[in-house]
């Protein structure tokens, strides 16, 4: 329960709360009551180190208690020793460390008193240590002789345990220990037998005390250690050894328990505690020990030894282990003995302790006290700390019980019990408190509690009242108690209402009344919503390095929010507010993101969203997908000449159930290092019985295949190899390829290593002509080709190859048809015709050749065609040839491209794969006139206010006799806006300049100049340019452009124009975009249109002349005529064909005409159709 601090104290009730019920209320301090010992000191040790000593002894009752101590039993006055420091109210004293302290060492206790009785705290020892110190001593040397037993006595000084006890000489470096040199519990250093090398001078005792950080060293001992004085005699130092070995050895004689105590002994040890048992034997060969339990078993397989097996050791002691233990010496010479009666034995136990309580008057006391311990505990009963005087007591006391009746007020005391053996002393005390009062109502009036729905409430009424009271709990303003299944009332006087809703909200009132009197309170209480929570996504599948986001949607009580906290967990652990994993996963708020997901991070993520009444969670399961992890374990079984089974262990599939395994093979006789693909084996299945080839030594490996991909492959199988055999299959893809006339080239696929299935392989090639009744020809290689010369031009054969090896000959191969080398065609096509379909366009006709003619397989026809003059000047050509290629056997074709108002020379040729054939006769025929192309240039020579004058250049082709040229001009802005176009035609052919008059002034125009001959127009050519303001132009020139700096500055811009321009040109030829382009994007030509919708595209005779105009001459011919030819009719250039919309992609041959067309910057303009 959270306890929220307010005006009225506001208690909020939390969930799962349970108040545990004592045996006995605790008396509140402000009823009368006895002394109680609340906290006191043990044994303690006052060390000469620290400052002072704290022995306490603290009680409460009412009225406040008195102290007193006794000392070892006698009354201890605390006022009696300047030194020590008391406390008011209290019987805590401080003992101040002046020097010497000896005195104060005892057993203390405490005493608190006041009118109703006496309470007595435990046994207080305060233990003084001396400084331990070894006394100053002189000790005599030892001088023994080799083989003989030695002790060296430490008699460490007493001190506070534990006390460590070393051996070391003066440069502080142990003393070797073993089966034959050990120190003793008490720290005796014992010589089963001594050896020359343990002479030295300087065998020193080391006394460590931890508790009183003190190291204390006896004086250092010597041990002289000399050879037998008759052994002196031999020659060799070893022989001498070995000699007073033989005069010394001895059977073992124990040294602890020594002799004097006999065959046997007793020892005592407190349950619980640490059992040592120790035997220390002397001899020559050095005894070994061995320990075992005379009576029963010992407490563990193997008996925990220590000091090279001297020491029997048992931790934690039970009745169990108490027996007889042995210890036997032994060597050769013989072996000694000795028994250990162990007693266990414990200090008293309580099996029952008096407990008091709070009593009404009349009632009966009955209080048992019951201990146990070995030997058996004695039992005294104290009254107020003093023994109990039966003459006197009116009750009955007895060793295990107090009795009394009829309980008065006077009756209340402290009793107390203690049990005694020799291993220590209990005490237990029990408060009889013989009360009569009225109810007193603990809890605070008036406070207010809260809880949420469906949860459960407790509303306190802790109550003190003797007698007993009467609680009963009324809600609102009835005066029924609450009764119904869902009210619980506890032993303390709080009510439980369970599974709360919303109408339990009102004002509580707690009634409690006894024989005395009674009192009430009242409580409200409040029910507020639960806490809800939705993790989503819910139960995500992931795969791994991809990211998750969560995100917890909360709902809580508004009255709540302050107190509203999330959290995460992943599988019941707290995740870090702050991010984890490297910044992997990212919490904020209601947020948890998690990237690059690893395996590790699959698992239930839980929501925790808790307020100061409740808490609720929502989880959602992560789960990862990944690749499966690679199959393990490959084993080999069934193994046949052909065939074997692979049998193997799936690794984890990673939540994506595994649906395709890949077996791979690799041998190691053709290709070794080379995985390949043998099977795939559908579903989880994990055997398969492999089809194998004929010799090849292969081993396996398998990888497994889920939705999300393919696993790393497994480890190797063993290898396995299949014998020989004669080949199953022969060679594939016979054919014969291009070679001389008079010789074939067979060819065919040679078979893969793994079809060879044995050594030697080779391929048996068998031929004959087909037609001709003949023996078959054959020849052996080893090659997959094969060369037979001096045969007829171009006939078929009949080819067969078959696989042959040291085993045996393949299958009956299949009969191949094959041709022999080709040679060039021998005749020209015939008839050939012409039929002009436009100015840039024609069909020509042929008569193929005969079949016999050929000489190979016909491939197509080719038409080449050249210029032979203009009919416009009549000016002669240098003949140039250009030709297009048609597929197949066909006798047509159309010839695209031709420059209009021209005549022409065209033959056609047959080839076949040899190559080309002899050319027909030449055709002459004539293109007709077409449109012309745009005019060279247009420029703006003057500018006035509502006038222009334009100049233009010739077209750069007339293609036929110019009739004049049309001008167009229209006014533009810097907007899509333009407005309608005007219209003026020259007649005149030869005029190259025209003045335009009432324009607009200050207004932006843009013209047109395109020229015409009897078949059209062709493409304008544009320009644009201002007309000047109204007053303005004659203004400037009659004021400024006599003045030398305005010609100056004339001279400037003209200079930064020409610079500009150069620029523009450069970058131009670089294929650079320039404002032109800009303009004519912004203010389309109203022609556009008409001109995409072309049907032929850019077709040139090289790769940089686009012959647009004449394209669209063409196109405008083929409309007027319907022509139905297709695509197919066009033969392919040098360089391409047509592209399915019919676009001409390709270049025929030849290189550019002097004169041909070049692109400038403004003959990409458009025009307008509305005129």
């Amino acid at each position: 329960m959270e306890m929220l601090l307010s005006t009225k104290g506001i208690t909020i009730c939390l969930f799962f709360f349970v108040l545990s019920l004592a045996a006995a209320i605790e008396i509140p301090l402000s009823v009368s009551q006895l002394p109680t010992i609340t906290e006191q000191s043990h044994t303690q040790v006052a060390y000469p180190f620290d400052e002072d000593f704290t022995i306490k002894c603290e009680a409460r009752g009412n009225p406040h208690p008195t102290f007193n101590w006794t000392k070892d039993g006698k009354p201890f006055d605390l006022l009696s020793d300047p030194r020590i420091v008391t406390s008011n109210n209290s019987g805590t004293f401080v003992i101040q460390n002046r020097g010497i302290i000896n005195n104060f060492q005892g057993k203390y206790r405490c005493f608190a008193s006041n009118v109703l009785g006496t309470a007595m705290s435990e046994e207080i020892e305060l233990i003084v240590p001396s400084v331990p110190k070894f006394p100053k001593e002189k000790i005599e040397p030892l001088d023994v002789e080799h083989g003989d037993s030695v002790i060296l006595h430490c008699n460490p000084p007493k001190g506070i345990p534990p006390l460590h006890i070393y051996w070391m000489n003066i440069d502080l470096q142990h003393i070797p220990q073993d089966e034959r040199v050990s120190m003793s519990l008490k720290g005796d250093l014992y010589f089963a037998n001594v050896e020359e090398n343990d002479s030295r001078s300087d065998y020193c005792c080391f006394a460590a005390f931890p508790r009183l950080r003190t190291i204390v060293q006896k004086m250092p001992m010597t041990l002289k250690v000399s050879r037998l004085k008759h052994a002196n005699d031999s020659g060799s130092p070893n022989a001498a050894v070995t000699k007073a070995n033989f005069i010394k050895e001895r059977k073992p004689k124990l040294l602890i328990p020594p002799e004097s105590a006999g065959s046997s002994s007793s020892v005592t040890v407190i349950k619980g505690g640490v059992l040592l048992l120790e035997c220390i034997a002397e001899g020559l060969p050095t005894p070994h020990l061995s320990w075992v339990k005379v009576t029963g078993n010992m407490p563990k397989d193997e008996p925990e030894t220590e000091n090279f097996g001297k020491i029997l050791k048992i931790d934690q002691v039970s009745a169990a282990d108490e027996g007889t233990y042995q210890c036997m010496a032994s060597n050769p010479m013989g072996r000694a003995k000795h028994e250990f009666h162990v007693h266990v034995e414990e200090p008293p136990q309580w099996l029952k302790k008096p407990e008091g309580g709070v009593y009404s008057v009349g009632t009966n006391l009955v209080l048992l006290c019951e201990a146990i311990g070995n030997p058996e505990p004695s039992i005294q009963w104290k009254l107020n700390g003093m023994p109990i005087d039966s003459r006197t007591f009116r009750g009955r006391i007895s060793t295990r019980e107090i009795s009394l009746t009829n309980l008065q007020l006077q009756d209340s005391a402290v009793f107390q019990c203690e049990a005694t053996n020799k291993h220590g002393t209990i005490l237990a005390s029990a408060n009889v408190n013989v009360l009569n009062i009225a109810p007193l109502i603990l809890t605070s009036d008036g406070e207010n509690y809260a809880t949420v729905v469906g949860y459960s409430a407790f509303l306190h009424c802790d109550i003190f009242a003797s007698p007993a009271a009467d609680v009963r709990w009324t809600k609102d303003d009835s005066i029924e108690p609450l009764s119904t299944f869902r009210y619980e009332l506890n032993k303390n006087g709080t009510l439980e209402i369970k599974d709360t809703k919303k109408e339990d909200s009102g004002s509580y009132a707690c009634w409690a009344a006894n024989s005395v009197g009674k009192r009430a309170i009242t409580a409200n209480l409040d029910i507020r919503d639960a806490t809800k929570l939705v993790v989503t996504p819910k139960n995500p599948r992931v795969l791994k390095s991809h990211s998750i986001l969560l995100k917890c949607q909360a709902e809580y009580d508004s009255h709540l929010k302050h107190s509203f906290k999330l959290s995460w967990r992943k599988d019941g652990d707290e995740l870090p507010v702050n991010s984890t994993e490297g910044g992997r996963m990212i919490l904020d708020r209601d947020t948890l993101f998690i990237s690059s997901v690893l395996l590790e991070d699959q698992g239930v993520y839980t929501c925790v969203g808790s307020t100061s009444l409740d808490s609720a969670t929502a989880e959602s399961r992560l789960i990862v997908l990944d690749v499966p992890d690679p199959p393990e374990d490959l084993q080999l079984s069934e193994n046949q000449n052909r065939s074997v089974r692979l049998s193997w262990r799936a690794g984890s599939s990673h939540n994506s159930p595994v649906n395709e395994s890949i077996i791979e093979f690799e041998e190691n006789r053709w290709e070794p290092g080379r995985w390949q693909e043998l099977t795939r084996i559908p579903g989880d299945d994990t055997t398969a019985l492999l089809s194998l080839a004929p010799y090849v030594n292969y081993q396996f490996r398998v990888v497994s295949v889920n939705a999300v991909g393919r696993s790393q492959p497994s480890k190797p199988s063993l290898r396995y190899s299949t014998p020989p055999a004669a080949p199953d299959k022969n060679p594939e893809n016979i054919r014969v390829e291009a070679s001389e006339p008079n010789e074939m080239v067979m060819k065919w696929e040679p078979l893969k290593p793994v079809e060879r299935n044995g050594p030697g392989l080779e391929y048996k090639v068998s031929w004959r002509q087909r037609g001709v009744r003949t023996d078959w020809n054959e020849e052996t290689v080893k090659k997959h080709s094969l060369t037979v010369r001096n045969t007829p031009t171009f006939v078929p054969y009949e080819i067969k190859v078959q696989a042959v090896n040291n085993l045996g000959s393949g299958p009956e191969p299949n009969v191949t048809i094959g041709y022999s080398g080709e040679d060039f065609p021998d005749a020209a096509p015939s008839g050939v015709s012409v039929d002009v379909v436009n100015s840039t366009l024609v069909k020509v006709f042929w008569l193929g050749i005969p079949r016999d003619r050929v000489r190979g397989h016909l491939r197509g026809y080719k038409v080449s065609w050249w210029k032979t003059k203009s009919m416009l000047d009549g000016k002669r050509h240098h003949p140039e040839k250009h030709f297009l290629t048609f597929v197949g056997d066909r006798n047509y074709g159309m010839i695209p491209g031709l420059d209009p108002f021209s005549e022409f020379r065209l033959t056609v040729l047959a080839y076949n794969s040899r190559g080309d054939g002899p050319e027909s006769s030449p055709v002459v025929f004539e293109t007709p006139e077409g449109v012309p192309e745009q005019p060279r240039f247009l420029r703006i020579l003057n500018f006035d206010k509502d006038s222009v004058t334009l100049s233009w250049g010739l077209p750069r082709k007339a293609n036929g006799h110019l009739t004049g040229y049309i001008l167009q001009y229209q006014i533009i802005n810097e907007t899509h806006e333009v407005g309608p176009v005007s219209e003026v035609s020259v007649t005149n052919r030869s005029t190259l300049s025209w003045r335009l008059s009432g324009l607009s002034p200050s207004t932006k125009y843009k013209f047109y100049v395109k020229a015409c001959t009897a078949k059209g127009c062709g493409k304008p050519v544009t320009e644009e340019g201002l007309t000047v303001a109204q007053g303005t132009y004659a203004g400037i020139y009659d004021g400024i452009s006599t003045q030398g700096w305005f010609i100056g500055l004339m001279c400037a811009i003209a200079l930064l124009t020409l610079l500009l321009l150069t620029i523009c040109f450069v970058r131009r030829n670089k294929g650079g975009k320039y404002s032109v382009k800009e303009k004519e994007d912004l203010h389309p030509d109203p022609e556009a249109q008409s001109i995409k919708d072309e049907i032929f595209g850019e077709y040139s005779d090289s790769d940089e002349k686009p012959l647009k105009g004449s394209l669209q001459s063409l196109n405008g011919d083929i409309k007027a005529t319907e022509s139905a030819d297709s695509l197919v009719d066009y033969g392919e250039g040098e360089h391409g064909m047509f592209n399915e919309d019919g676009s001409f992609i390709g270049a025929y041959s030849g290189s550019k005409e002097k004169g041909s067309v070049e692109s400038t910057g403004s003959s990409t303009a458009t025009f307008p159709l509305h005129a």
